[in-house]
C-alpha cells in the first residue's frame, strides 16, 4: 500500500497500555501515532473521527508464530489468506515459519518470501530462517535487524527439518549470533511411544485421545531441557516456542526481568484453552504438536502468565484443510486455524477473571515487540506506528463458518460465543478492519529489529 493514510481520530477509548487501562485519544497520522493526550480536538476538517466509547484500544498484536503455508502448501493457506484472517482477529504483525515447501533455510528462499509479503500480506511480516544439519554457514548470513530469529525443530519435527546432529546443534548455539528459536518434542520418546501404543491397540484404532500420551509430557521435557541447557552452556540468546507442560515450567525464571532474559519462553492459545478432557469432542482438530495435554498442565501455563515464567503468548496458527483433519487419526496432520480468535479468546479467559486485560496486551503486545526488539511496535506511544485495534469487550459473536477468513474455512473454536470483538484494525495507519469487513488493499511492512 502506497498510498498516504487519513488523519484518523480516536477519541472517548479506554485505552490499555503498558500496565495502565486510562481514558484517553489518539490521533493517528501518516501511518503513526501522532498524539496521545486525554483529550484531543481536531483542528481541521480533514480528520475522520472514530468514536470508540465503550471500546478499548490497545496496540495491533504480535503473533511470532505462525504458519502461512506459502509457498508449496497454499491449499491450506496463502499469505494474503491468514493475513486477512489475522487483522480482523486484531493481529498486526506476525513472524512466519520456515517449514514450507521449499524450505526456508538458504537466504534466497527466504528473501522470495519477504518478496511475496511485500506485494499481499495485510499485516506486517518477518520469516524466521530454518537451521538443517548442513547450513549453519547459510544462518551466519543472516541480519539481526532484517530477520526475527533462527528456527531450529529439536527433537521431532512435521516438517522434516529435524536437526538431531550433537554437534551441528551445539555449533548453532554457539557460533551463530542471533535469536534461537525451537520446537522441542524427543524423537526417541515419540517414537517409543507410538510403536508402544500400535502395539497395544493398532494403528488404525487410534485417537485423537492418545495424542498426548504419543507426544507424552516427557519427550517435551526431554527436549526442551536439553535445549535449555545447551543455551545457559554457550550463552546463546534462546526462546522457546508453545511451552505445553508443568514440567517445562520447571526450567524457566519468572523472577528476572524480561530486559535481562536470554532464556524465554512462549505458550499458546491452544494450550491455554483446551485439554486432554476436550479431544471428545474436537478430535483431530485439536491435535497439534505438541499435544494439548492436561488440565493441570493448562492451570500451570495460566498461573505461568502471571508469574512471569512465560514471556508471550502467540497462536501457532497452522491450517490444514478440513478433509485432511477429517482422516483417521495416525493420517491426519497437526495443526489448526487460530489468528482469528486469538484475542478473542485471550479476553475470554480475562472476562472470567484468569488474567487481567492488561496483562494480555502485555503478553501479546509489548513483550512480544521487546523480546524480539520489534522497531517502533507494540506499544500506544507517539511517534510509533499506527497499528492499532479497537476492541468492543461487550458485544458478543459466535464463530461460525460464515464468518472464517481462513482459507481452510474451519476453527477449533466454531460454534463459541465471545464476549468481546474486534471492530477496527489499523496497520501503518490505514484502517483495514472495519465491522467485520475487510477494506482498502494489502499493505504490511517489513518488521526491522533492534537488539544486542
Amino acid at each position: 500500500m502506497t498510498s498516504i493514510p487519513p488523519r484518523y481520530l480516536i477519541k472517548n477509548a479506554r485505552l490499555i497500555n503498558e500496565g495502565r487501562i486510562e481514558e484517553g485519544e489518539i490521533l493517528l497520522e501518516n501511518g503513526r501515532i501522532k498524539r496521545m493526550d486525554r483529550t484531543l480536538t481536531p483542528k481541521d476538517l480533514h480528520v475522520q473521527v472514530i468514536d470508540a466509547a465503550g471500546c478499548y484500544v490497545i496496540p495491533g498484536v504480535i503473533d511470532s508464530q505462525v504458519h502461512f503455508r506459502e509457498p508449496g502448501l497454499t491449499h491450506k493457506g496463502d499469505i494474503a489468506s491468514e493475513s486477512r484472517a489475522a487483522i480482523s482477529g486484531g493481529i498486526t504483525s506476525y513472524v512466519e515459519q520456515p517449514n514450507t515447501v521449499p524450505q526456508a533455510t538458504t537466504v534466497e528462499e527466504l528473501e522470495k518470501k519477504y518478496t511475496r509479503a511485500a506485494e499481499v500480506s495485510w499485516a506486517n511480516y518477518s520469516f524466521n530462517m530454518g537451521a538443517t544439519n548442513d547450513n549453519l554457514e547459510e544462518l551466519k548470513k543472516i541480519s539481526k535487524r532484517d530477520v526475527a530469529g533462527i528456527k531450529i525443530f529439536m527433537g521431532s519435527s512435521t516438517g522434516n527439518m529435524l536437526v538431531d546432529n550433537p554437534e551441528t546443534l551445539e555449533r548453532i548455539f554457539r557460533e551463530v549470533d542471533h535469536q534461537l528459536i525451537a520446537h522441542c518434542e524427543d524423537e526417541a520418546t515419540i517414537q517409543a511411544n507410538l510403536e508402544r501404543f500400535i502395539a497395544e491397540k493398532g494403528r488404525e484404532n487410534l485417537t485423537a485421545a492418545d495424542h498426548p500420551y504419543i507426544r507424552s509430557a516427557e519427550g517435551c521435557y526431554v527436549s526442551s531441557s536439553a535445549a535449555i541447557g545447551m543455551a545457559r552452556k554457550t550463552g546463546a540468546r534462546f526462546h522457546l516456542y508453545h511451552v505445553s507442560t508443568a514440567m517445562e515450567l520447571d526450567l524457566l525464571d519468572g523472577d528476572i526481568p524480561l530486559s535481562e532474559k536470554k532464556i524465554t519462553a512462549e505458550a499458546c492459545v491452544h494450550h491455554l484453552w483446551f485439554s486432554e478432557e476436550d479431544y471428545a469432542e474436537k478430535g483431530n482438530l485439536i491435535k497439534w504438536n505438541p499435544a494439548v495435554k492436561t488440565k493441570a498442565d493448562r492451570n500451570a501455563l495460566r498461573e505461568a502468565l502471571l508469574n512471569g515464567k512465560i514471556d508471550v503468548v502467540s497462536t501457532d496458527h497452522a491450517p490444514h484443510t478440513l478433509e485432511e483433519k477429517m482422516r483417521p487419526y495416525a493420517d491426519a496432520p497437526s495443526g489448526g486455524p487460530l489468528v482469528q480468535n486469538s484475542l478473542s479468546a485471550m479476553l475470554e479467559l480475562a472476562r472470567r477473571n484468569d488474567i487481567d486485560f492488561a496483562r494480555i496486551v502485555q503478553l501479546m503486545c509489548h513483550n512480544q515487540a521487546d523480546l524480539f526488539g520489534i522497531e517502533e511496535r507494540g506499544y500506544l506511544r507517539e511517534g510509533y506506528h499506527a497499528d492499532v485495534v479497537i476492541v468492543d469487550p461487550s458485544r458478543p459473536w459466535n464463530v461460525t463458518s460464515d464468518n472464517i477468513l481462513s482459507k481452510c474455512g474451519w476453527s477449533p473454536f466454531e460454534g463459541r460465543t465471545f464476549a468481546a470483538r474486534v471492530t477496527h484494525t489499523f496497520v501503518n495507519g490505514h484502517l483495514v478492519y472495519k465491522q467485520g469487513k475487510i477494506r482498502g488493499e494489502a499493505g504490511g511492512q517489513r518488521l526491522l529489529f533492534q537488539r544486542p
